[in-house]
């Protein structure tokens, strides 16, 4: 896969603080890292750490996702921003993945989880995505989608309606991670729900790293 070679080459691109406490040596904890995120199963993550020697099992490459704490880089100055949200199923619960999307580059700007749907979510999404990057004076592209309307105008953000056009880089990223959840049966099973907002970021990192 091209995209596991891209992102192989970027061996310096994250650090791992929690060395101390690991066995395993660095490079072969990056590589599983790398590996797991840019779309191999856990298992075939496993699979390639045994033939160079390195014998783990699957939760320990999850732990070591998990413990990575990865996540997208702030502070971006945007022009336009896609943001949308789509249904995420955790165990027998669904839950609402709300992404932002620079459509310039098509980068992931910030995700956040929550079991619901509404302006208040949406506002909190916001202040979060406010936080972390540069967005007042973009023009935020939307569905039609009342909540997410009325919050944008609550921030006094500038929005407009599109439908398709430059919108699609939103899709595009949802698409990919439907691809990836449907190695897991297009369900997060036995996962408490910021475990599954850890990997989701870890998605949003990796995402930016392929682009």
């Amino acid at each position: 896969m091209p995209e596991i070679a891209r992102l192989i080459e970027g061996s310096d691109c994250f650090e791992l603080d929690f060395l101390e406490r690991e066995a395993t040596p660095e490079s072969a904890m990056k590589l599983g890292i790398r590996l797991h995120l840019a779309g191999l199963s856990l298992s075939d993550t496993v699979s390639v750490l045994d033939r160079l020697g390195v014998e783990r099992c699957r939760t320990t490459v999850h732990n070591w996702v998990q413990k990575a704490d990865l996540q997208p880089l702030d502070g971006a100055n945007l022009d336009h921003v896609a943001v949308d949200e789509t249904v995420i199923q955790l165990n027998d619960e669904r839950f609402w993945l709300y992404a932002a999307v620079d459509t310039d580059t098509s980068r992931l700007l910030h995700v956040k989880l929550s079991p619901t749907r509404n302006q208040a979510i949406t506002e909190m999404f916001l202040t979060e995505l406010r936080e972390k990057h540069l967005v007042d004076d973009a023009v935020f592209l939307v569905d039609s989608a009342p909540w997410l309307q009325a919050a944008l105008h609550r921030h006094d953000l500038d929005y407009r309606y599109e439908k398709h056009g430059n919108r699609n880089s939103i899709e595009r990223v949802f698409r990919e991670l439907k691809r990836r959840t449907n190695q897991f049966s297009n369900c997060f099973s036995n996962a408490e729900a910021d475990t599954v907002e850890n990997w989701l970021q870890a998605f949003a990192f990796a995402w930016n790293q392929l682009i």
